[in-house]
């Protein structure tokens, strides 16, 4: 059954700035190139936003922002939190607000110094005064527990002992994400794939996570421009349409450290944004033609594939043994390279990809029409999209 929300708006234009490990320039400067280049991928002028939306976690609010592209009139803002849990939801907000007529051109945009300023991948401090979010890492810190790494390596070994998945299965993700960014000009790692012995020789960061397993750390921003899928087909360039989006929490929810649940090798959370976006669209798992699927690691990617019934509980490992994840399999994913190949833009640049498969200029194209599935970060509060072609 589709929703309200489902084909009303759609992403009109697409920007980014380089991605690096050292932009040399302010978090500001970059969020403003990412949003000039995806109003003039799109063919808007400035002076139309009227709606902005981003991270609780991006430095640039949204006031200045909208100052220094040069804006008229705002009349609408939001922010989203969970860091890339949230990746999609902003596009999602940006489409409801179009729906209910608060705005009319949404930009939604992260810009982030994430190598050269600040390391996600370091270790976890609680804060003096423990607040109700991080006041559960006072279970895990004291016992070593102190990295997004390590927090995903503790779900990662029980799914490897419920599943028979092994570091290899995990290892076929990473070459396949870099297979895909050897041939992207944008990414990173653009001409440097990497072989499964690569991968299982790389050090350990926390086992069972090798060092490919992990995302990188990257400078860099992305911008998105939602409208109305009325507007957008007048607009420069094919629209991407919203089929559906979701956001997601689940039971005995934490932030990447979800213990406490009888089952920490599931992600509950993932399942129900899955059950959200093929009710909205209509749409069952046979039907998706490639997708991005949020790997800031590799084991999310398989359970994941489990989540979203492209494989039953516990096999996808073997459908990703059978090569399923590359072009010319069943679902291609990361065709761009992933935050493992690309860059780590908190799931951004992987909604970009998506656009890029519909309107059939990605550099990693999938073959045919369809469907192209978007999923945010895993294992915290998440969110999701369905992009199609008009």
């Amino acid at each position: 059954m589709t929703s309200s929300l489902s084909n009303v708006a759609a992403i009109a234009g697409i920007g980014a700035t380089e991605f690096s490990k050292n932009s040399g320039r302010s978090e500001m400067r970059l969020a403003v190139e990412a949003i000039t280049a995806a109003l003039d991928d799109a063919g808007i002028d400035r002076e139309e936003v009227d709606g902005l939306s981003t991270f609780t976690m991006d430095n640039n609010p949204e006031i200045e922002v909208f100052r220094n592209i040069g804006g008229r009139e705002l009349k609408f803002f939001s922010r989203i939190h969970y860091g890339g849990g949230g990746a999609c939801a902003p596009v999602m907000q940006a489409a409801m607000a179009i729906a209910t007529g608060v705005a009319n051109v949404v930009v939604c945009y992260r810009a982030m110094n994430e190598r050269s300023q600040y390391r996600f991948g370091t270790g976890h401090t609680p804060p003096p005064v423990p607040t109700a979010e991080s006041s559960h890492y006072g279970y895990y810190v004291p016992f070593g527990l102190v990295s997004p790494a390590s927090w995903v390596a503790m779900g990662a070994q029980r799914y490897m002992y419920e599943s028979g998945a092994t570091s290899e299965d995990f290892g076929r993700v990473s070459v396949a994400s870099r297979k895909h960014a050897a041939n992207n000009p944008a990414a990173w790692f653009y001409e440097q794939p990497i072989t499964l012995d690569d991968h299982q020789q790389s050090k350990w960061i926390v086992e069972p996570l090798h060092l490919l397993d992990c995302c990188q750390e990257s400078d860099g921003a992305v911008a998105i421009v939602v409208t109305s899928t009325d507007y957008a087909r007048k607009l420069r360039q094919p629209p991407a349409i919203i089929r559906a989006a979701a956001q997601g929490a689940a039971d005995d929810q934490q932030m990447m450290t979800s213990y406490y649940r009888k089952e920490i090798a599931r992600l509950p959370e993932m399942e129900l944004v899955a059950r959200q976006l093929f009710d909205q669209a209509g749409l069952r798992p046979d039907d998706i033609r490639t997708a991005t699927l949020y790997d800031h690691f590799t084991p999310y990617v398989l359970t994941q594939l489990e989540s979203f019934g492209f494989t039953p509980r516990n096999q996808a490992k073997d459908f990703v043994r059978e090569g399923n994840l590359e072009i010319g399999g069943r679902l291609p994913v990361n065709t761009n390279g992933g935050q493992l190949g690309e860059a780590y833009i908190h799931g951004m640049n992987g909604i970009s990809e998506a656009v890029r498969q519909v309107r059939g200029t990605s550099v990693n194209q999938v073959p045919g029409d369809g469907p192209v599935l978007v999923t945010a970060g895993t294992g915290v509060p998440t969110s999701g999209l369905i992009l199609d072609g008009a």
